[in-house]
């Protein structure tokens, strides 16, 4: 089951974040902090930002809009051309954004080296998207060397190693700041536990580096220790990164929900999405309280190999399964149930696959099977 980033329930949110979950419209029940952004749930059509990107993005993306358009999907698209080559984000695009509350985009290719900053994280930072969420489970029909996967890494995503303060001391010497915060420990541990909440999860796991960055990553873990007391019901635990990593490809399955700082977040998510299928299934999105931007989870900046958009065979299906988080989150959910339903029946018949789940179908190829496969 792809993440959700909303509950069922019926939500009643303040500016302030937080809305009753008990007994809603009684003033004697308490109220909890929550970090979903609700949508309008009257079936309106909702404008949604889409920016393709480079390398395979126009294409993952021209796929979403075939299949949303076949569902008859009430959303429709406000287009911008945004490249990684870009010295920033256009502020029309943000301004979209910002109106819209919604984006679906296509990878951004992030120059190495040359002091060019990342698109993706200038994004984040923008538009406050706080939170990473990435989604690594099983897909039947889909073999992998392990089962009964389905890992939440929800990472931090506006400090820590991608802070981007950094400078050269001497010639020869570059010092890169790691910034830490406890409001943005606390917060992401939040977003974590109720996350783990809304969707019956049993367990949220710290990943840290503790035992050396002790004042840094030390109040990252006292952050998520004074969050977890909050939250009784679901169990805690805490694990240094390279166990980490380690326990993930011996041990998936032993892993539910995983809090993260932002590079270790990158780490696990991509380690994770490798166990359970790959990197080109695996649906994400990074959620603010006023925004989202829903993405291909894990490797969301690789824009693929030029190849691939010569051969037009990139796999559409990370970005379809983060489509239908998107569906979820703006309060469709029988479209987002349709559309993930579709998905998983084209990967279990295994007649239509691309070259990276073992097949040799071309993007299109299919987008038509899952367009055929929608009931």
């Amino acid at each position: 089951m792809a993440p959700r980033t909303l509950p069922i329930l019926k939500q009643l949110l303040s500016k302030s974040s937080s809305y009753n979950t008990n007994c809603i419209g009684s003033r004697f029940a308490p109220k909890r902090s929550v970090t979903y952004m609700p949508r309008p749930g009257d079936g309106a059509p909702r404008a949604v930002t889409l920016i393709p990107g480079d390398g395979i993005g126009p294409l993952v993306t021209g796929a979403v809009e075939q299949v949303m358009d076949a569902m008859h999907a009430p959303v429709y698209f406000e287009r911008y051309e945004v490249h990684g080559d870009m010295k920033k984000v256009p502020e029309e695009v943000l301004d979209s954004i910002r109106k819209n509350k919604v984006c679906l985009k296509g990878g951004l290719a992030t120059p190495m080296g040359g002091g060019v900053s990342s698109l993706n994280v200038q994004l984040r930072k923008e538009l406050d998207l706080y939170a990473s969420l990435v989604n690594c489970f099983n897909l039947p029909g889909l073999p992998t060397r392990h089962q009964n996967v389905d890992i939440v890494v929800i990472r931090e995503n506006t400090e820590g190693e991608y802070s981007g303060l950094e400078h050269e001391v001497v010639p020869g010497v570059v010092e890169s700041l790691k910034v830490i915060t406890k409001f943005c420990s606390e917060r992401i541990a939040k977003y974590a536990f109720e996350y783990a909440y809304l969707n019956n999860r049993k367990k949220v796991t710290a990943v840290h580096k503790a035992n050396i960055m002790k004042l840094a990553d030390g109040l990252f873990l006292e952050s998520c220790r004074e969050v977890a007391t909050k939250y009784p019901g679901i169990k805690y635990s805490e694990i240094i990164v390279d166990n980490c990593c380690m326990q993930l490809v011996s041990k998936p399955e032993q892993f539910d929900v995983m809090v993260t700082p932002n590079l270790y977040g990158n780490l696990v998510a991509n380690t994770a999405a490798g166990i359970a299928g790959g990197t080109g299934v695996m649906p994400g999105g990074n959620v603010g309280a006023d925004h989202a931007v829903f993405e291909q989870g894990a490797s969301a900046g690789n824009v693929g190999h030029q190849k691939l958009v010569e051969q037009k065979k990139a796999n559409p299906v990370a970005l379809l399964l983060s489509s239908a988080m998107m569906l979820r989150h703006l309060q469709f959910p029988s479209f987002a149930d349709r559309l993930e339903t579709a998905v998983k029946r084209v990967i279990s018949e295994g007649k239509y696959m691309t070259k990276d789940l073992g097949g040799d179908s071309s993007t299109q190829e299919v987008v038509d099977a899952v367009i055929a496969a929608l009931d």
